[in-house]
Formats: structure tokens, sequence, C-alpha cells
């Protein structure tokens, strides 16, 4: 004969496999979700890599234009500052033959 006791515990054992056949469904659905989520993010991340690797290309030219530009600035600087040596020492030496 089946007691009281018994049949509870067909019940609870009954309940609770079911319960735990709908959580591990459920787990399975949020893996499922994480999983997802985790590609859109890694595509993001593959985007931004991209963005950021189109936006530093141009810069680093834009570097080394404005290096090339102050190389320029400092060669004209240097050719002003020969041409005024050699003005300012034509100037005196003619004062000094003036002079004499």
């Amino acid at each position: 004969m089946v007691d009281l006791s018994q049949v509870l515990l067909v019940i609870v054992i009954t309940i609770l496999t079911a319960l735990l056949t709908v959580i591990g469904v459920q787990i399975v659905y949020i893996l499922r979700e994480v999983r997802r989520s985790l590609e859109k993010m890694n595509k993001m991340l593959d985007d931004v890599g991209m963005i950021t690797k189109s936006i530093a290309h141009p810069i680093v030219g834009l570097g080394g234009a404005i290096e090339s530009l102050r190389s320029i600035g400092k060669t004209i600087d240097a050719i002003g500052l020969f041409f005024s040596r050699r003005k300012k020492a034509n100037h005196t030496s003619e004062e000094t033959k003036e002079g004499n």
C-alpha cells in the first residue's frame, strides 16, 4: 500500500523536476541572449577599431606634414640668417673701406 508520505514525496519530486526543467530551459535562453549580445559587442568593437585606424592614419600623415612645414621654416630661417649675416658683413666692410 502507498502511504501519504510516499504520495507527497512523488508529488514533490515531480514538481521539483518540472521546475528544474523550466529553469534549465530558461538558462539556455539566457545563455543564447548573452552569446548574441557578446557577438554584437564584438562587432561594435571591431567597427570602433576600424574607425580608430581610419582616423589615426590621416592624423599621422598630418603630423608628418606639420614636421615637414617646420623643417621648411627652419630652412627658410637659416637662409634668411645667412643672407642677413652676409649683408651685415658687406655693410661693415664697405664702412671700413670708406673710413680708410
